[in-house]
């Protein structure tokens, strides 16, 4: 979902490699929505590699597809052994981190 892909998010997902993305991700299990400055915390927890604005707007786009996804404008891809039930858990850790 946050790989650079061909997802509806288009430019804002270039430039961020799977490492970042990972980052990303262990960031925000870190710095809930809860967290005061949360976007500086996380541009600090990665490095600088990205600005508070660039990880705010990669965040709001990754929300988005979940939503197109939810709402059934997108298919859930079939990765080996990945069922219904998994996608639908990935979904539900992603929208709890909003």
């Amino acid at each position: 979902m946050a790989s650079g892909g061909s997802s509806s998010r288009g430019s804002s997902s270039r430039g961020w490699t799977q490492r970042q993305n990972k980052q990303f991700e262990c960031a925000l299990a870190v710095y809930d929505r809860e967290t005061p400055d949360r976007w500086h915390n996380i541009a600090r927890y990665m490095g600088g590699a990205k600005s508070a604005d660039e990880l705010r707007r990669h965040f709001e786009h990754l929300v988005a597809d979940v939503a197109q996804i939810e709402a059934g404008r997108v298919p859930f891809p079939r990765y080996g052994g990945l069922d219904d039930a998994a996608a639908a858990t990935a979904s539900r850790y992603l929208r709890q981190y909003q």
